[in-house]
């Protein structure tokens, strides 16, 4: 039966099973979207943020009129920026399908946008939304179709094969191909796409040899892409954080902010202890426990869409890694060319100055040439099959651009809706009446913005700028960014509408809400222990005694639910 679609009342008396669609929900939900917009249009002119087309002031204020010199304006800002994809989440969790509830959401953002225009509801949703996410994500859309025909040409070649031959000789234990994949997903800090896409690609066939689910394997690639690159001096990351600080010091802060980075770290403590412990919890449990004892590595939902090959039995473990190598090298080089490291800058000013979008496509097509080139001079593939290879990758990365796509032009609803100002005044008016808990209040808020709009970039690029703003100089400005930052990973890893989740998912090719569904408990028992650690931390403004603490914190807590577990299922079904 699946208990998916439907919910199941069992009567006794009648000896007779009565199903309850999910339908009805989807129909309550329907309702209350409606209800919405519709309170939205009676309430809307009432308190609202404008942008004043006559001295471009913006401000909360009443009637719609401008605070700075009484002007009228357009865009407003107020919670309801933060309505679409609340929307567009709570769809996804109740129907399961990703692309229709990301377009209502999209939808919802441009009803509110147009102010119920019909004409401009279409004007906001076509341009605003999909071809905006269409133009400013094109270059990593490049980067994704490319990596996925390298990936088809490295298994076309047998590498992979050759490499999960390799790995299945010296890595004996599923805790083995569980730590590897983690120690890889530390390694490759450089971007968290480019982590989750290879990670996945090259592990993938070590872990499905030693059982683990693909919802495990998405979880170990989400839960060390942005946290690495979140606690990485040289990485896209680390230069975007540090182009939103003053006077050049964006990367010094970004250093003084890592021992504080409290949900990065505690989070490869938390899989490390969970790993070694050998048990899950939550629905993870459940993968974990088909996967170990029916080698089922999916549970439920779609299984991943993949061709099957008859790869060259000739291949070798070096036909996976050069390739690969190569790609991390090129695209390294790429990054730091796009940044102008030949125009004077250093290594680090480079990073800070680079575009992902174009750097990562500029090194991946480079990468792409060598690895035909290489593989067709090692007789493993004929040019012919090479090229069969290039439509074979898009189809296997359609699915992430599709929902990218989406997630994005709703990330757009949120910027026409005014999210930034409205999130600047809020934070504004709580920093001076609780100074000493606004780190876990920053972390907070971080979580939600991060969470409904599904994007960390987008949320520490709200929060830094009032971070500084509130916190000018000392140790409490190091607490509050890093708690910043903590909160906008935290945030994106619960987000079923994040790009990083998104890709993670599809680099260990599994169905997109079961990851998003096992990732969940895991990210908030982090999350919960990283709260409390910046509330100690805005009284111990020092990370040598704080971050132990939390450490100890994330074992006991790891140590609690296992007894739990064990208590509950008994030791031979954790």
């Amino acid at each position: 039966m699946n208990v998916r679609n439907h919910v199941v009342f069992y009567f006794n008396s009648g000896g007779f099973i009565v199903k309850k669609s999910k339908k009805i929900i989807l129909a309550i939900a329907c309702v209350v979207i409606v209800a919405v917009l519709v309170f939205a249009k009676i309430s809307g002119g009432s308190l609202s943020t404008v942008k004043c087309t006559d001295c471009n002031g913006t401000g909360i204020v009443e009637q719609v009129e401008c605070e700075t010199c009484g002007g009228e304006g357009e865009v407003r800002a107020s919670y309801w920026a933060l309505v679409p994809p609340v929307i567009a989440i709570a769809l996804a969790l109740i129907t399961k399908e990703v692309y229709s509830s990301l377009f209502v959401g999209i939808l919802a953002g441009s009803i509110l946008g147009s102010d119920f225009k019909f004409t401009k509801t279409m004007d906001i949703l076509v341009n605003d939304g999909l071809i905006g996410a269409v133009s400013g994500t094109a270059g990593i859309f490049i980067f994704l179709v490319v990596l996925g025909v390298v990936v088809a040409l490295i298994n076309k070649a047998g590498g992979s094969a050759a490499f999960g031959r390799w790995a299945q000789k010296h890595i004996k234990t599923r805790a083995g191909a569980m730590l590897a994949t983690f120690a890889l997903g530390v390694l490759i800090f450089i971007d968290d796409y480019f982590n989750c896409l290879t990670v996945g690609s090259v592990m993938r066939p070590v872990t499905d040899g030693h059982n683990v689910s693909r919802a495990k394997l998405s979880y170990l690639i989400d839960a060390t892409a942005a946290p690495v690159c979140m606690i990485a001096p040289i990485s896209s990351w680390a230069a975007a954080v540090s182009s939103y600080a003053e006077d050049g010091q964006g990367i010094a802060l970004f250093i003084r902010a890592i021992p504080f980075n409290f949900y990065s770290l505690l989070t490869f403590v938390f899989i490390i202890g969970i790993t070694l412990m050998k048990f899950d919890y939550g629905p993870m449990r459940i993968h974990e426990f088909n996967a170990k004892t029916k080698g089922d590595l999916y549970t439920c939902g779609d299984k991943a869409e993949v061709e099957e090959e008859n790869p060259s039995s000739n291949g070798k473990v070096i036909d996976l890694v050069l390739p690969i190598a190569v790609l991390i090298a090129v695209c390294i080089f790429a990054l730091v060319y796009v940044g102008g490291i030949f125009d004077g800058s250093n290594f680090v000013d480079a990073f800070s100055n680079t575009d992902a979008s174009i750097g990562l496509p500029w090194g991946s097509i480079i990468a792409l040439v060598f690895t035909i080139v290489y593989l067709c001079a090692r007789k493993l593939v004929s040019f012919k099959e090479a090229m069969e290879c290039i439509p074979k990758g898009f189809i296997a990365m359609v699915p992430a651009i599709l929902i990218l796509t989406f997630a994005t032009s709703l990330k757009n609803m949120t910027a026409v809706l005014g999210a930034k100002p409205f999130v600047a005044d809020v934070m504004t008016s709580v920093a001076g009446d609780f100074q000493n808990f606004l780190p876990a209040i920053i972390f907070l808020v971080a979580c939600f913005i991060s969470f409904a709009t599904g994007t960390s970039w987008g949320t520490f690029g709200i929060l830094i700028p009032i971070v500084i703003a509130i916190f000018p100089s000392g140790a409490i400005q190091t607490i509050g960014m890093s708690a910043c930052l903590a909160g906008s990973v935290c945030g994106d890893h619960c987000s079923p509408i994040s790009d990083t989740t998104i890709m993670s998912s599809a680099g260990g090719q599994c169905n997109h809400l079961n990851h998003v569904s096992t990732q969940l408990p895991y990210a908030i028992s982090v999350a919960a222990i990283s709260f409390v650690m910046y509330i100690v931390s805005g009284f111990v403004q020092k990370a040598y005694i704080v971050l132990p603490i939390g450490i100890v914190l994330t074992l006991a807590f790891l140590f609690v639910m296992k007894m739990a577990m064990v208590k509950k299922y008994g030791k031979e079904n954790v």
